[in-house]
């Protein structure tokens, strides 16, 4: 079993000026998307060639493109997300992308028949992953004003059916606990066997509006934010991971914060030895 530390682009809102901070040390893998740009995407594989790091992509690969549209229209038609999507996958496969990841089930709210349309996803991105030899990685989110559907849609979809198209899944511990903050462990424990990344992060409430913070052992105990050591403890159980820190600039982290963090998450949870 092995685990692999990363960052995510959105801890500096995959800015091109600020790219060079994602190359640091610990960190062995780097997720990101929404590039301003082609010039700086290609701007970043010579940074990853540079240093020596792996990558994943999250889609979209620029910021114009479809995040959300892979089942219902909510800014791009359907058809051309997955038009999209596919181009992204080829991409990625022939630069030796570790993997692909793409929110999916996204649903805005209530559906018909969610069943079959994941399904019906399933098969197309089964076929994408098989024609192109790259993994991709499914991330269930959270929809319009928090609703929790696709991820409790997610919940009640067939484990065997799912095993069928051998994809894999990202969680993302702060989603989930939106969702639903008491169910949170076991609906993740349903899918420890296909299970390749966890975003990790924990939620500030201002107003009516959140925000992703870095993960910190102080919020175990501080009765503000989630606490997150239970979920972080089962996760480490799933075999080679990709723990991506994925919390957003908007808290004006410290450095010294977020390494705190990180030193949590090393030498409590995932106990790896320097």
């Amino acid at each position: 079993m092995s685990h692999t530390l990363a960052i995510s682009g959105s801890t500096i809102m995959s800015d091109t000026s600020r790219l060079n901070e994602l190359f640091t040390k610990n960190i062995e893998h780097i997720e990101i998307g929404e590039f301003e740009n082609e010039q700086a995407f290609q701007t970043f594989l010579q940074l990853v060639q540079q240093h020596n790091k792996t990558f994943g992509l999250h889609s979209p690969l620029l910021r114009t493109g479809s995040k959300y549209d892979l089942l219902e229209e909510f800014q791009h038609k359907p058809e051309e997300a997955w038009i999209q999507f596919e181009n992204e996958v080829k991409r990625m496969a022939d630069y030796g992308a570790q993997y692909i990841l793409v929110h999916f089930p996204y649903f805005q709210d209530e559906t018909l028949n969610p069943a079959k349309q994941i399904e019906e996803g399933l098969q197309r991105l089964l076929k994408l992953q098989s024609e192109y030899g790259i993994q991709i990685v499914c991330e269930p989110k959270l929809g319009l004003w928090k609703s929790p559907k696709g991820i409790q849609y997610l919940d009640q979809f067939p484990l065997e059916v799912w095993e069928k198209y051998g994809l894999k899944l990202c969680i993302d511990i702060g989603d989930y606990l939106l969702a639903d903050c008491e169910s949170a462990l076991s609906m993740i424990q349903k899918w420890k066997d296909h299970i390749k990344v966890v975003h990790l992060h924990n939620i500030e409430f201002t107003e009516d509006k959140y925000i992703w913070v870095p993960i910190h052992p102080s919020h175990e105990t501080d009765g503000v934010h989630f606490p997150i050591q239970e979920l972080l403890t089962f996760l480490e159980t799933c075999p080679d991971l990709f723990w991506v820190l994925e919390h957003t600039p908007h808290s004006n982290p410290t450095k010294e914060f977020v390494t705190d963090g990180i030193n949590w998450l090393r030498n409590n949870i995932l106990k790896i030895e320097d």
